[in-house]
């Protein structure tokens, strides 16, 4: 992977959205080639008041999200691609009022899908609230056609 993709474009790509901005996702870097995200704990995020876990729908995006910049990790570059699947096994809560992480692995690149595992957790990847198995339709751009008017 290129030094200026991975230091410039995928934080870029992992919080420049507005969607990403409004819900806090920091790039965390890569680890051991895999992007990873980062959400400071806020009480806007959360899902229940009552216990101060964070929401389901975020892990579920942070998920998605990092699904798609290992997609793009491996293919050292940026190219618009679609969720075509995503499967999430929730495994525990969320611990509460702690941040959260997730991470994502691009396992297998054909030349119109990839195919993606990832996982949220607090500290450890080894124990994870969620995992997902993912695959995504890679969108290559056609060249445009010259229309006549």
């Amino acid at each position: 992977m290129t030094e200026t993709f991975s230091t410039t474009i995928l934080p870029q790509l992992a919080s420049g959205a507005a969607h990403t901005q409004a819900l806090g996702f920091q790039f965390d870097g890569l680890h051991g080639g895999e992007p990873r995200i980062h959400v400071p704990w806020r009480e806007d995020l959360v899902g229940d008041p009552d216990t101060g876990v964070l929401a389901s729908g975020l892990v579920t995006t942070m998920l998605d999200h990092v699904g798609g910049l290992a997609v793009w990790a491996v293919m050292d570059e940026f190219q618009p691609i679609a969720t075509l699947d995503l499967r999430i096994d929730y495994m525990r809560a969320a611990r509460p009022r702690e941040d959260l992480k997730a991470q994502g692995l691009c396992y297998r690149l054909t030349p119109t899908i990839a195919f993606v595992r990832a996982w949220a957790f607090e500290t450890d990847p080894s124990d994870p609230v969620a995992a997902a198995q993912a695959a995504y339709v890679l969108n290559k751009p056609r060249p445009r056609s010259e229309t006549k008017a």
